[in-house]
């Protein structure tokens, strides 16, 4: 934030020395800087243009890909044989294990914590086998009926063809940085076939800021990677949506209990994963070969007995949830399990996303809430594909701690507003209980279990950000006016404390003198002059109280006192801060 007032400009420019990152702007012409940052900023967004199609086309031979594979090792019936049920998740549990401990170790997780690191440790570097190695490997997992899902694993491909392509453009550092999460962005949106949804979270979870600029480039990508996913694969919604309404104010406080139910299984999900992740990875190495085919032979045995229902992304069932086609005791049974079958598959080191378990798993829960509210409350109007809906805006909010995204996301999915406050009624209740029993959001788990050190977005979001106001301090001298004489400003000093004092200008500004200079211009025979224009410094810079404090820290060491004024009335002195009570603020705040 800029302040107020031209003078300030000046001010900088009379006294500050270019620097040296941009040095380059004083060899050059104002028009040739103009045009070559016109040139810059639009080539990246044209860029954008063509990562989100790159993207797009890698997502839709992604989904391919997934669909053959769970073809061939599962079987075309509607009935799945036993056989295939064990062996196709082990074998390619086998098969999984060498190719990630020999040939792409970088494709382990999800994808969204390496596209993180990419932004903040590697410069936007992702190599190109990464892409390749999550397509096969998240493929093969997901195809064989591993508890996973593609979001993530799009998200890192798009990311990575991004970084390639960046490369190859000679991006600048600043640019490569940001290139990561725009293929992302367009990578989850094709996946997802949700652009608002995919912006929101690649904004909200792997950014952590934006501007105009990364907006325009992230939207730029998401759209016309959603574009290029709808031409081959069509438009329509993943699930069918049934008629979604709220008829009853009474069923807020149901949808109220869907949140607290779905904010203690998020808790129960993440806890498993921060628990059995480090006791799986510390293991012997040789045993590394086999965690995914065990994996794999517990979620086939899990299918055998009766619930085939969680291997795989599981939309279909979702669907069918939505529909009501399942009881709400065999729903919540399903929710159970598949929480236990996207654990074991995460943990013994599966490459594969956590994004469809979540929606699957909170979709479950929610219709079979709703089913259990309907059975003990007939008078309710419950419909179940509603509060499946919900559900999965809930575990959204609980597990993954991304609150704007999950609601936006069930609004997207289903298309209906006239559902925005019971998702937002029960999304807060499940993030809050989830904060409160699990304050580490799921993706820093992982990030510090892998021993990097990653900017948590939930703590800076909830980070107390110090104010100008907080370090402001009473002036302890008299404020002067540039309009009085010297003599009259040596009456107001005399007796008063402050080596440095105030002058304000007129019609508007604010400058410094000290009681030296007054005594010397006196001697000089100036008593009878006006103060303003012997002033050594023309004009300072000045604050506002709700500033952040930061602001201040550009201005403290070359100015001993910075006015902080009102908004209201730029000539309203609030107070003043100086170096030290800047420093002893900022003191106190990391002390406490």
């Amino acid at each position: 934030m800029s302040l107020q007032g031209d003078p300030e400009s000046e001010v900088l420019a009379d006294h500050t020395e270019p620097p040296r990152a941009t040095a380059w702007i004083y060899e050059h012409s104002p028009r040739t800087v103009w045009r070559a940052v016109f040139r810059e900023d639009n080539f990246f967004l044209v860029l954008s243009v063509f990562i989100g199609v790159l993207s797009g086309l890698a997502v839709v031979c992604f989904r391919y890909a997934i669909d053959w594979a769970r073809l061939y090792l599962l079987g075309t019936g509607v009935v799945l044989t036993p056989v295939r049920l064990l062996l196709a998740p082990s074998l390619a549990g086998l098969v999984i294990s060498v190719l990630v401990i020999h040939v792409f170790p970088r494709t382990r997780g999800s994808g969204v914590n390496q596209t993180k690191a990419a932004l903040y440790i590697y410069n936007g570097h992702i190599p190109f086998r990464t892409a390749i190695g999550k397509f096969i490997t998240a493929a093969l997992a997901i195809g064989s009926g591993h508890s996973l899902g593609p979001e993530d694993p799009s998200l890192q491909i798009g990311a990575s063809l991004a970084s390639v392509l960046g490369r190859k453009m000679r991006l600048s550092r600043d640019r490569m940085r940001l290139i990561a999460p725009v293929g992302a962005a367009a990578g989850l949106a094709a996946a997802f076939n949700a652009p608002i949804s995919a912006v929101l979270f690649v904004i909200e979870e792997v950014i952590g800021r934006w501007t105009a600029g990364i907006l325009g480039s992230v939207v730029l990508s998401a759209i016309s990677s959603v574009v290029v996913m709808r031409w081959f694969l069509g438009s329509e919604s993943m699930f069918r949506i049934p008629a979604v309404e709220m008829t009853q104010p009474l069923e807020l406080i149901a949808y109220a209990v869907l949140g607290v139910v779905g904010g203690i299984a998020s808790v129960v999900f993440a806890s498993g994963i921060g628990i059995l992740r480090p006791a799986f990875k510390g293991l012997p190495r040789w045993t590394q070969y086999f965690q995914p085919a065990i994996a794999g032979l517990l979620i086939g045995i899990i299918a055998v007995l009766g619930a085939p229902q969680v291997m795989g992304a599981g939309y279909e069932y979702i669907d069918q949830a939505m529909h009501g086609q399942f009881t709400w005791q065999f729903l919540a049974i399903l929710a159970g399990l598949k929480i236990v079958a996207t654990l074991l598959s995460f943990v013994s080191g599966t490459p594969g996303g956590m994004f469809a378990p979540t929606l699957f798993i909170g979709a479950m829960l929610g219709a079979a809430v709703g089913g259990a509210e309907r059975y003990m409350f007939p008078y309710l109007t419950i419909s179940p594909g509603t509060y499946a809906l919900v559900g999965m805006g809930v575990l959204f909010a609980g597990f993954l701690r991304a609150p704007m995204t999950s609601v936006f996301m069930v609004l997207e999915v289903s298309g209906n507003y006239s559902i925005i406050v019971p998702v937002i009624v029960a999304n807060t209740f499940s993030y809050v209980i989830s904060r409160g029993l699990q304050p580490i959001p799921i993706f820093d788990v992982l990030t510090r279990q892998d021993g990097l050190e990653l900017p948590s977005m939930e703590e800076l979001r909830e980070e107390d950000i110090l104010q100008v106001e907080d370090a402001m301090q009473p002036g302890e001298g008299p404020v002067l006016d540039a309009e009085e004489t010297v003599e009259k400003a040596l009456q107001h000093v005399d007796g008063t404390r402050g080596e440095d004092l105030l002058v304000r200008l007129s019609p508007s500004g604010w400058s410094t003198v000290t009681r030296d200079h007054l005594r010397a211009l006196a001697s000089d025979g100036k008593a009878s002059a006006k103060l303003g224009p012997l002033l050594l410094v023309p004009r300072i810079p000045y604050l506002h109280p709700d500033l952040p404090l930061e602001t201040a820290l550009r201005y403290i060491e070359r100015w001993p006192l910075v006015p902080v004024v009102s908004r209201a009335n730029f000539q309203q002195l609030e107070g003043v801060v100086s170096q030290r009570s800047v420093l002893d603020r900022y003191r106190e705040f990391g002390e406490g």
